[in-house]
């Protein structure tokens, strides 16, 4: 059977990119393989030079903005504040997608994009606790009134 295990990306800088994750995401190295690591949450590192051993030679091309890392973090707000204060190339600022959810996009040291956002359980309980009703919630997002509903139990 067929296990996805791991996205990898190939990077110019390894130690400059494990200390990039740690600071802006707070994720840290659980396995180090020399010229490639493993950080929490899945996420390998490889060299640029190895990768391209690997690839026998052929071209890389990074920075093609066809596809992200995305997370999610539970306290947003406190995420976001904590970007003003480290240099960060962004994509856009934080922005509200049709559904509610709150995203933030940027770039990793090598161009990368990455994506974090809020759980959209925690969408559900802003609006919740902003006056509006379990189907109110529903409709504003396009999911499930049972959804919500367990959202809120």
């Amino acid at each position: 059977m067929m296990n996805f295990k791991n996205p990898l990306l190939a990077v110019t800088d390894l130690a400059a990119s494990i200390d990039f994750y740690k600071r802006v995401l707070g994720l840290r190295v659980i396995m180090d393989f020399g010229a490639n690591v493993t950080l929490t949450g899945g996420v390998c590192l490889q060299t640029m030079d190895t990768w391209r051993e690997f690839l026998e030679g052929k071209r890389v091309f990074p920075a093609g903005n066809a596809g992200e890392l995305y997370f999610e973090e539970g306290d947003f707000d406190a995420f976001v504040e904590k970007l003003e204060g480290l240099e960060i190339e962004y994509i856009h600022p934080v922005k509200e997608h049709r559904w509610g959810q709150r995203v933030v996009r940027f770039y990793d040291l090598d161009r990368h994009i990455i994506e974090v956002g809020e759980p959209m359980e925690a969408v559900m309980h802003r609006f919740l606790r902003g006056g509006m009703t379990p189907e109110q919630v529903a409709a504003r997002m396009d999911v499930p009134l049972e959804l919500v509903k367990s959202c809120i139990n």
